[in-house]
């Protein structure tokens, strides 16, 4: 048996912000706060589901620069550019990392400026059960 991402931690600067945009982007929710931070998931499921959950963890210091690891997302119930267009109206911006313009994904950042991808592919909803 091997593991499982339960969830994901990511620095802000403002969590609540933060954790509206991403609640937005992936259809999430508020599922609890402490100490200043925020953690978000699926609705109705939470903690522990096929998903994982992201925590925005208060700092006055994030990490600057490229970081190694940025999240990839994939419409759901759209094209890539309606689901373009919705991520940008959510407060996405356009980033350049040095893409050639033939990429078949968008790079973007979130409001505190976090790059991440939308990939082309649809992806079926998941399952509520």
């Amino acid at each position: 048996m091997g593991c499982r991402i339960s969830e994901l931690v990511l620095d802000a600067r403002d969590p609540e912000r933060l954790a509206g945009f991403w609640c937005e982007v992936l259809g999430y929710v508020v599922l609890g706060t402490e100490d200043g931070d925020v953690e978000i998931g699926p609705p109705g499921v939470g903690f522990g589901g096929p998903q994982p959950t992201i925590v925005f963890n208060r700092t006055d210091r994030p990490k600057r620069g490229q970081l190694p690891l940025h999240i990839d997302v994939s419409p759901v119930g759209c094209d890539q550019e309606a689901e373009f267009a919705r991520l940008l109206a959510a407060g996405a911006t356009r980033a350049d990392v040095g893409q050639t313009g033939r990429e078949s994904w968008h790079v973007l950042a979130d409001p505190e400026g976090n790059e991440f991808c939308l990939l082309r592919t649809p992806l079926e909803p998941l399952d509520s059960r």
